[in-house]
């Protein structure tokens, strides 16, 4: 099984509050929440950081201006092998928004709960609230 490359960009605003969509119905882990992104096109050449400008711009709208890599990892699933790279995303111009019909909304970092999320994001989930969560 071939390894597919994600890039997920992590849209953090100033208040420490992410913006999450919902996996539309009939989808891979259909309604779970998530970070938007989706499949780098690795057959064309495709950089991570150019799929995941591409990516959030069909998604939510928003044009990509500044990001940090957070963190790649690897998680398998029964039928299928991702490899997942989490991109901070500091700075966008527009207004974030599901644009393709897909629940969205913004969360603050402490309401951030893992059961709600893929399996792959939970050391993720835990590391942005050991990083931004303040009690």
């Amino acid at each position: 099984m071939k390894r597919i490359e994600i890039a997920v960009g992590i849209i953090i605003d100033s208040k420490k509050s992410i913006f999450v969509t919902r996996r539309a119905e009939g989808s891979h882990l259909a309604g779970c929440w998530e970070f938007p992104g989706g499949k780098v096109e690795t057959g064309r050449g495709e950089s991570v950081e150019a799929a995941l400008s591409r990516e959030l711009q069909e998604e939510t709208g928003i044009q990509v201006t500044d990001t940090s890599l957070l963190k790649t990892l690897e998680y398998d699933y029964p039928d299928r092998q991702l490899k997942l790279h989490f991109y901070i995303v500091n700075g966008w111009q527009g207004t974030p928004e599901g644009r393709e019909g897909q629940q969205s909304c913004w969360l603050n970092v402490s309401e951030l709960i893992d059961a709600e999320f893929p399996e792959a994001n939970q050391p993720i989930i835990t590391e942005l609230k050991q990083r931004y969560y303040t009690a």
